[in-house]
């Protein structure tokens, strides 16, 4: 088999392509892997330095929208594992333009070039945000999308136009939509690495709002396992919910790094809210559950514990990125 997997220097793309080309994924059996990203300042060929030299894996530096490259990537590839994208919603704020063009453009360049290839599966990794904001319950595959950001709108609208392809073309696309992801190699300027790291300088944490904003949080390595889960067995033209099952408040999850860093409340610095900013997100994991066998493994508090471990013996590798 042959792996195309796009965004894979990223945060969680480089996890997914660290355990894939192991055999972790495929019963022992590596897998080729091809890792498709443009190294903007989310990725880093430093999160692919564990399996760098692995005989199974290829890096091309490229763009997905460059389609005659894609084109190329794409010839004899079986599986493709679309992670590549701009995500940081408070970036989409202030300026949606790389979004609209990577998240759905390049997308659509994917899909297209994967049609035109005849692979196997699409796998469009998503996320909760493209529904909006849940005030009581958890959402199911079926609730209809309603972004409240210029990020989560280029999301949706990628997912929109993957269906669309396997409506359209036959294209073997599934899509996975997960809730808010944590672990090691996560860039410094998502909640947890920047509260993380600002803490281990001395440094105020940013809490927006009243900090009751509340989000279901995700090991990667749990992420992950449910998008290999779906690329082996997940059906064609179906969405999948991937979640942790730990919801908490940004200020309760605030205070427990304030405790596992010995900081006191008084580092927590209270800034203006974000606009248009969600109240909470929840997915309900039903579907992945009884049809592919997925359940959360890895328990939160030692994953968070793992993760502040990890960046406090890892300054090498965030602190250039904070410069």
């Amino acid at each position: 088999m042959r792996i195309v997997v796009t965004g894979g220097a990223g945060f969680i793309g480089s996890h997914f392509v660290r355990q894939a080309v192991t055999g972790a994924y495929t019963d022992g059996v590596p897998p080729e892997v091809v890792v498709l990203d443009k190294l903007t300042y989310a990725g880093n060929r430093a999160n692919l330095a564990a399996v760098a030299h692995h005989p199974r894996l290829s890096f091309v530096h490229g763009d997905i929208c460059d389609r005659p490259l894609v084109d190329e990537v794409m010839k004899g590839c079986g599986l493709v594992v679309h992670f590549a994208a701009e995500s940081h919603v408070d970036r989409s704020i202030s300026g949606s333009e790389e979004f609209v063009r990577t998240n759905v453009l390049g997308t659509q360049i994917l899909l297209s070039a994967a049609a035109h290839a005849e692979v196997e599966k699409f796998v469009q990794v998503s996320t909760d945000e493209v529904y909006g904001s849940i005030a009581q319950g958890a959402w199911t595959e079926s609730q209809p999308l309603a972004p409240n950001s210029p990020y989560a709108a280029s999301k949706a609208s990628s997912d929109l136009i993957a269906r669309a392809f396997h409506r359209t073309h036959g294209l073997p696309v599934c899509i996975t939509r997960c809730s808010n992801n944590y672990g090691p190699h996560q860039h410094p300027e998502k909640l947890i690495p920047l509260f993380v790291t600002n803490l281990l300088d001395g440094k105020h944490v940013p809490l927006y709002g009243d900090g009751g904003n509340v989000r279901d949080w995700l090991h990667v390595d749990d992420h992950c396992r449910g998008i290999a889960l779906v690329a082996e067995k997940g059906t064609a033209g179906e969405v999948y919910h991937i979640g942790g099952g730990t919801e908490l408040t940004n200020l309760a999850l605030t205070e427990r790094l304030l405790d596992m860093l010995g900081a006191d409340r008084s580092m927590v610095e209270r800034v203006p809210d974000r606009k248009g900013h969600d109240r909470r997100y929840s997915v309900d994991i039903t579907k992945i559950s009884e049809e592919l066998g997925y359940r959360p493994l890895v328990p939160f508090d030692r994953g968070l514990a793992e993760t502040v471990a990890w960046y406090a013996g890892h300054r090498d590798w965030w602190e250039p990125l904070k410069r």
